[in-house]
């Protein structure tokens, strides 16, 4: 991931053709769109009192909510092509141009991801254990691991390999050597998408396998008359599970190719962060910030409804139905 967005930075500051200036707005774009997406989807968990119960979620949706920020101040700063001097143009390069600080939100929603994963895994698969020894305090210090540790690790290697020369920024452009280059890129590609992605699979195949069993034993209590509180728990229960596999789903999908690009980048000099096809890459990575939180709004019930409400048409919809009903009462009362 992180090498994927140095890349993307390295060309901006080396190319100026026209693929270059329309995928420079494309990204602008869209993080305009996935910071407005995950903004209102934000809003709606508050106004529906879900982000008590959802700490995760929501800190996943503001590290979203941060890198698209980042995204629309680090590309406009781009197609301004802004001459860098001072102390000045060295923090726009390290913070900014670099993507370090839009990385740190791609970081540490890949962080809280997997957090929620195996938060899920314990409260089904081990619900007793979880209920003697989680704590909301552990739930907390989790998502503060999520936002501090991406900073720290961004922060750790984007200053000893970025250098501005000649008003240019050169983000993660000195190693010692291309092999040191390539261990960080295989330690990025393992630590932020290959283990997590190990944890999603593990997390998700024991979490489904203990629904279909509780879904199986429910059937039966239900066929003599069980408890109907315990179907819609264990329906709430299923329907945050499947949001969380599609969330999954979606980040191995649309990180897997710009990772593969960029590995074949280091081992065949045919490939090129000035090519048409790691711009594709780039794009699809950074649509993951865009679509998650349609996925929330529509899985999500209690954000459904909060979502809902706010479209116009639907409350004139509503307030006429309201007058009809309304009429139809008074005209039956003078009757």
């Amino acid at each position: 991931m992180t090498s994927s967005l140095s890349s993307s930075s390295s060309s901006s500051s080396s190319s100026s053709g026209s693929n270059q200036f329309y995928f420079q707005w494309a990204v602008v774009v869209i993080a305009v769109v996935g910071l407005a997406t995950n903004a209102l989807i934000i809003y709606a968990m508050v106004a529906s009192k879900q982000h008590k119960k959802h700490v995760l979620i929501v800190n996943q949706n503001a590290l979203d909510l941060l890198a698209s920020f980042f995204l629309i101040i680090t590309y406009s700063l781009r197609l301004c092509k802004i001459q860098l001097t001072g102390s000045t143009g060295y923090w726009l390069c390290t913070l900014l141009l670099s993507d370090s600080l839009t990385s740190c939100g791609f970081i540490g929603s890949s962080f809280i991801l997997a957090i929620i994963s195996v938060e899920r895994y314990l409260k089904i698969v081990h619900r007793t254990w979880s209920k003697k020894h989680i704590r909301k305090w552990m739930i907390y210090s989790a998502a503060a691991f999520a936002w501090i540790g991406s900073l720290i690790y961004m922060l750790a290697l984007v200053f000893p390999t970025t250098k501005v020369i000649n008003g240019v920024c050169y983000p993660y452009a000195f190693w010692k050597n291309e092999v040191e280059a390539l261990a960080q890129f295989i330690f990025s590609f393992v630590s932020l998408y290959v283990i997590i992605l190990l944890i999603f699979i593990f997390c998700y195949w024991r979490i489904l396998l203990v629904i279909r069993h509780q879904a199986s034993v429910m059937a039966g209590h239900s066929a003599s008359g069980g408890s109907n509180t315990n179907q819609t728990h264990h329906k709430i229960q299923a329907s945050v599970i499947k949001t969380m596999v599609l969330v999954s789903f979606l980040y191995a999908i649309t990180w897997f190719p710009n990772y593969l690009y960029i590995l074949l980048i280091h081992l065949n000099s045919n490939f090129s962060v000035f090519d048409v096809g790691f711009h594709v890459t780039v794009f699809i990575a950074f649509l993951y910030t865009c679509i998650n939180p349609f996925i929330y709004a529509t899985k999500l019930d209690p954000v459904k409804e909060i979502l809902l409400r706010m479209i116009p048409c639907k409350k004139i919809s509503e307030q006429g139905q309201t007058n009809e009903n309304i009429a139809s009462v008074r005209s039956g009362t003078v009757t």
